[in-house]
């Protein structure tokens, strides 16, 4: 097997994802569901070292290198959040209590805002990997997702950033609210239609929500068009309510791909220049960025 020089992970409630690096190229990659919601403080070593267990040489350590959840209050080691406004990476990596003296894991501190009140953890790596691939850029980064981001970025800071649980809410009423029975497939036209109609008027948000259940019983609507509607409507009040961020403003958005382009589709309706980006490449040039961060010994918070 190639010989790993480095371990990089992204680690939140339900996956953990890592890759081994050579220098700067992957070689191998490994994936589980031993997120953060299933394991004990405990368990995590021994998450990671089924991952990679075969990838750590004998004799020295490798550095792993990780963002997410991981670094929560219920995760391998609090990584206290660095308040905005600050450059998303930069020092404030807790180094996590291992068992096995082939590993030194360093975990990446979230971002706070105190007024108004908001966390992330994960983001911030992806907003570090977007920013050191392009240098000076000023303006709005999106993140979509369960929990989607605003985040404004300027001279090299995070200045400010807001949250919405737009993805959340989408999974809730579409597998466990009345919706349920109305909704499935997806119907573009049908996503364009809510999308209109939650940007022009979020404030109908909870009787339009409605509507889609109502249509379905009265005129037999179809439930491709229904379900793209509901994320439509949805993710259009989230840009309503996220005016201030986009107005004026470059956006680029960071996703998988089926989502990130629906809010690329959005953002354009609305003339805003947009580019998207691919959201493990931004995690990954996040990580690496941070990897300049670690010690040479083994402190337990490298600054």
């Amino acid at each position: 097997m190639s010989v790993v020089d480095w371990i990089a992970a992204d680690w939140g409630t339900s996956h953990l994802r890592v890759w081994g690096f050579a220098d700067e190229t992957v070689v191998h990659a490994a994936q589980s569901e031993q997120g953060m919601g299933v394991l004990s403080r405990g368990q995590f070593e021994d998450a990671l070292l089924t991952l990679t267990e075969d990838w750590l040489p004998e004799g020295r350590i490798t550095p792993v290198v990780a963002c997410g959840m991981v670094g929560s209050l219920q995760g391998w080691v609090e990584a206290p959040y660095r308040a905005v406004p600050c450059p998303p990476a930069g020092g404030g990596l807790v180094i996590a209590p291992a068992r096995d003296l082939r590993l030194q894991v360093a975990v990446v501190p979230g971002l706070k805002q105190a007024r108004p009140a908001d966390v992330m953890r994960g983001e911030e790596t992806q907003v570090a990997g977007f920013m050191a691939r392009n240098p000076g850029w000023d303006g709005v980064i999106c993140l979509p997702g369960t929990h989607s981001k605003w985040v404004h970025v300027s001279a090299g800071e995070v200045v400010s950033f807001q949250t919405f649980m737009t993805g959340e809410m989408f999974a809730l009423l579409s597998r466990h609210s009345v919706l349920r029975h109305s909704v499935s497939g997806w119907e573009q036209a049908g996503f364009i239609q809510g999308l209109d109609q939650g940007m022009e008027r979020p404030e109908w948000l909870m009787s339009r929500l409605f509507s889609i259940r109502a249509e379905g019983l009265l005129q037999g609507s179809d439930p491709a068009m229904a379900r793209a509607r509901l994320s439509g409507l949805l993710i259009g009040a989230e840009l309503a309510a996220a005016k201030p961020y986009w107005l004026g403003q470059p956006v680029a958005v960071i996703g998988a791909d089926e989502l990130a382009q629906s809010y690329q589709e959005a953002l354009e309706r609305l003339s805003v220049p947009v580019t998207t980006h691919d959201a493990t490449a931004m995690t990954l040039a996040g990580l690496s960025l941070a990897r300049g961060h670690l010690p040479e010994g083994n402190p337990s918070c490298v600054n």
